[in-house]
């Protein structure tokens, strides 16, 4: 009966960290997309993508991506994680997740 608790557990805890993974991914473009409202468009992604991966620690960090972000009008920013085996640091599935947000273009006077 142990090794089939410990399998659920370790089952569990990847779906968690999977759900962590969403999470993270959505959180950092929204902080990415709101960072970009602040700039002017020339400037955009490289303070998008500051923003975007500024909280993630260093674990998350290596495997995320800002694939997006920038748009006239409205700031998007689009961000993808790859979810880890067990433990962020070590071994990543061939899964990414993506995170997406937008916001309204602040208007400079």
């Amino acid at each position: 009966m142990t090794p089939v608790i410990i399998l659920t557990l370790v089952l569990v805890w990847q779906a968690v960290l999977t759900g962590y993974a969403f999470t993270l991914a959505g959180n950092a473009a929204d902080e990415g997309a709101r960072a970009g409202t602040a700039v002017p468009r020339g400037e955009r992604f490289g303070v998008c993508q500051a923003a975007a991966l500024k909280d993630l620690s260093s674990a998350w960090r290596e495997g995320a991506t800002v694939d997006r972000c920038g748009g006239t009008g409205t700031v998007v920013a689009d961000v993808s994680l790859r979810v880890p085996v067990l433990f962020p640091g070590t071994i990543d599935f061939p899964v990414t997740v993506h995170g997406h947000a937008g916001t309204v273009e602040e208007v400079k006077r």
